[in-house]
């Protein structure tokens, strides 16, 4: 079908358009810890839902309610340290956190898939669980603003991109891509983030 002929443009096609622009800029905004990413990513977090919907994604749309959620809790936590209203700084995951994500995302992967496989139409149910599951761990982090939250969403976004192939979502597959580059661009730009707040902290 001709990219240009306006049969091309459906509401589906558009919806999911606009959803990569947001979620483009909403991802670009984060790596430069800029607060602004949070209502931005709401949203594409709701033309989200509609896309993954129709793609019968539903554990991917679930992960759209998911990430709303976390997107509020995580425009309290950037602007909060503690009780102070103050900007929270760049930090490394703790062993503890690392913990609680090597046993919850399993179980979520496990559970949701199964679910999903046995009681929906979902494609890909175990696939779709286990990305979910990732990705929650990779918003949680972000949320608390970890520096590794880069790091699992280069992982998780890898396997998003032939996902979204498969399943021709052509755009959202290439969204996926650029993610992967925005991803490293924010993980080199929170880490020296933090090294400059370590050493402004040492300096007293």
């Amino acid at each position: 079908m001709d990219f240009f002929s306006p049969d091309y443009w459906t509401q589906d096609f558009i919806i999911e358009v606009v959803g990569v622009i947001t979620g483009l800029l909403c991802v670009a905004l984060a790596a430069r810890q800029n607060i602004w990413t949070f209502p931005v990513a709401l949203v594409s977090v709701v033309l989200y839902i509609y896309v993954f919907y129709e793609a019968k994604l539903y554990a991917d749309m679930g992960l759209q309610v998911m990430f709303a959620i976390l997107n509020f809790y995580g425009w309290y936590m950037w602007l909060h340290k503690g009780n102070q209203r103050v900007e929270r700084p760049v930090t490394q995951t703790t062993k503890r956190q690392w913990g609680y994500l090597a046993v919850l995302v399993p179980l979520f992967t496990v559970g949701l898939g199964y679910f999903l496989h046995t009681k929906t139409d979902a494609d890909l149910a175990f696939w779709d669980a286990g990305t979910t599951a990732v990705s929650l761990g990779a918003q949680w982090l972000m949320s608390r603003k970890k520096l590794e939250n880069w790091l699992v969403w280069i992982v998780v976004d890898a396997v998003y991109v032939p996902i979204y192939l498969y399943k021709e979502l052509y755009p959202t597959a290439g969204l996926y891509f650029i993610y992967l580059g925005l991803a490293w661009w924010g993980y080199v730009d929170w880490k020296k983030s933090m090294k400059k707040g370590q050493e402004l902290a040492a300096r007293g």
